[in-house]
């Protein structure tokens, strides 16, 4: 007796589990737009370009929608400005889906700061813009180097431009 009701659930549970087509299709899954290396990468060198057409040498990060880091272009010249900076405010960007600049206003703001919710991964001041397709935030691009944030955020911005005309 035992045997023959493990076989009825077995076979209704294979049932189940195989379903048919129109139940799988039932299912919502979620869209959105990707951030492709390539255009990622166009971001970047746009936003090299932009600067170094006014004299500055600047390091760029572009992250994904996550924030995890698609690539990092370090500056020409001397080492160590910008890479762990461009890392950070590129991810804030992306997962704030605001520009640095903003974010830092946001949280500048009496009573905004929450410690339990706080993510160390996050930086503040100018230089990172969301890259945005449409209204979805596909993830954010940063620049660091120039003499100052606005720089680095034109020249980021500049990086978005680039690659604009695939973003609608």
């Amino acid at each position: 007796m035992i045997r023959a009701c493990a076989l009825l659930a077995a076979a209704g549970l294979g049932a189940f589990t195989i379903g048919d087509a129109s139940a799988a299709e039932a299912v919502p899954t979620e869209t959105h737009h990707v951030l492709t290396v390539e255009m990622a990468l166009e971001a970047a060198l746009a936003a090299i370009a932009a600067c170094k057409a006014q004299g500055y040498a600047v390091t760029v990060s572009v992250a994904d929608r996550d924030g995890i880091q698609k690539i990092l272009i370090v500056r020409d010249g001397p080492p160590g400005v910008g890479a762990e900076s461009t890392r950070r405010k590129a991810y804030t960007a992306a997962r704030q889906r605001v520009s640095t600049g903003d974010f830092t206003k946001r949280v500048s703001m009496p009573g905004a700061f929450n410690p339990g919710q706080f993510d160390a991964q996050l930086a503040t001041g100018l230089g990172g813009v969301p890259i945005k397709f449409g209204n979805e935030t596909i993830g954010g691009i940063a620049a660091a180097g120039a003499p100052g944030g606005d720089k680095d955020e034109a020249c980021a911005s500049a990086g978005v431009a680039k690659i604009s005309d695939r973003l609608k």
